[in-house]
C-alpha cells in the first residue's frame, strides 16, 4: 500500500465519519462527549478494540511474544474478564447516575477534591506516559511501511518527527471537530481492517517460517522453538504465571472500568443493553485475538 492509497482511506473514513456525526447535536455535553448517548453496540465494540489497540500492542505484544513466548496473552485475555465485568456490574451504576466521565462518579460518590486529584492523575498519565508511546511506536511503524527517509528525502530521526506531528495533528481533528460520534464510527470501520490484519499476522509469520505451508511453520516452532508456545509464565518472564491473579487482573478492572477513554464509548451506548452487548461483543473479540 503506498502512502497515497493509505491517506485516500484515511480521507474516506472522515468522510464517513462526518456524515455520521452530522445529525447529533454537538452543542450540548451528551452530544459532543457521548455521541448523544446514540451508540450501537457494533459501533462501542468497534471504538473500544481501536482505542485500545494501537502499535504499542500490535508493535509490543508481538515482540513480547517472540522474545518471551505466549505468556504475554494474558494481557488481552484478562481484558475480556475484565470487560465482562464492567458490562455486568459497574456500567448498570454508571448510566444510572446519568454520568459523562468517571470522576463525575467519583465527585457524587465522595467530594470534589478527590474528583479533581483523580482528573489530574488521569491527565498526567495520558501525556506522560500513553500519547508519547503511542505517537512514538505509530511514527516507527507508519515511517517503515512507507520508507518516508526515503520519500521525503529526511533522515530517520526528522521522518519520526514528521509522523509524530502528522498522527497527532490528525487525530485532534478527528477529535476535537467531530466529537465522540465521529471518532466512534472511525474506531469501527478501522477496527475491521485491524481485526482482520492482527489474525493475518500469526498466519502469515507460520507460512513465512514454514516456506508457505502453516502446518509446516507450526511444526518448526514447536521443534525448533518450543517454548516459543509456552502459555504458562516463570519467574523471569514479563507476565509470570501467578500475577494473573494478583495485580494484573486489577490492573485490567482499572483499565476498562475507570478509564476514561475506554469506558466513555459504553456510555455513549443508547441505553444499558447496547453498553452491555458492546462490551460482551469486545470481549469475545477480545479472545479471538
Amino acid at each position: 500500500m503506498s502512502i497515497i492509497s493509505f491517506i485516500e482511506f484515511t480521507a474516506l473514513v472522515a468522510i464517513i465519519a462526518y456524515l455520521a456525526s452530522r445529525k447529533t447535536d454537538e452543542k450540548s455535553a451528551d452530544g459532543y462527549f457521548l455521541g448523544g448517548r446514540s451508540l450501537t453496540a457494533g459501533v462501542i465494540a468497534g471504538s473500544l478494540l481501536l482505542t485500545n489497540l494501537s502499535t504499542e500492542q500490535i508493535v509490543g505484544l508481538n515482540g513480547s511474544a517472540y522474545e518471551s513466548g505466549l505468556s504475554v496473552m494474558a494481557w488481552e485475555s484478562l481484558a475480556a474478564i475484565a470487560m465482562v465485568v464492567t458490562a455486568l456490574f459497574l456500567l448498570p451504576r454508571y448510566l444510572n447516575g446519568g454520568l459523562t466521565t468517571v470522576p463525575q462518579f467519583l465527585a457524587n460518590r465522595f467530594d470534589t477534591t478527590t474528583k479533581t486529584i483523580t482528573s489530574a492523575l488521569f491527565l498526567t498519565g495520558y501525556v506522560v506516559v500513553l500519547l508519547p508511546v503511542i505517537l512514538y511506536s505509530g511514527s516507527v511503524a507508519i515511517s517503515g511501511m512507507f520508507d518516508i527517509p526515503k520519500a521525503f528525502g529526511v533522515s530517520d530521526t526528522q521522518a519520526i518527527y514528521l509522523c509524530v506531528w502528522g498522527i497527532g495533528l490528525v487525530g485532534s481533528v478527528y477529535a476535537v471537530f467531530g466529537g465522540l460520534k465521529a471518532v466512534a464510527v472511525s474506531d469501527t470501520i478501522n477496527a475491521i481492517g485491524l481485526l482482520v490484519g492482527g489474525l493475518l499476522i500469526p498466519v502469515l509469520g507460520l507460512m513465512a517460517i514454514g516456506e508457505g505451508s502453516i502446518l509446516d511453520g507450526l511444526s518448526v516452532l514447536a521443534t525448533e522453538h518450543p517454548d516459543k508456545l509456552k502459555s504458562m509464565g516463570q519467574r523471569t518472564d514479563p507476565v509470570p504465571f501467578y500475577t494473573i491473579f494478583t495485580g494484573m487482573m486489577l490492573v485490567q478492572l482499572f483499565y476498562w472500568g475507570t478509564n476514561q477513554q475506554i469506558i466513555q464509548r459504553a456510555l455513549g451506548a443508547k441505553n444499558l443493553l447496547e453498553g452491555q452487548k458492546g462490551l460482551l461483543l469486545g470481549s469475545f473479540i477480545k479472545i479471538l485475538g
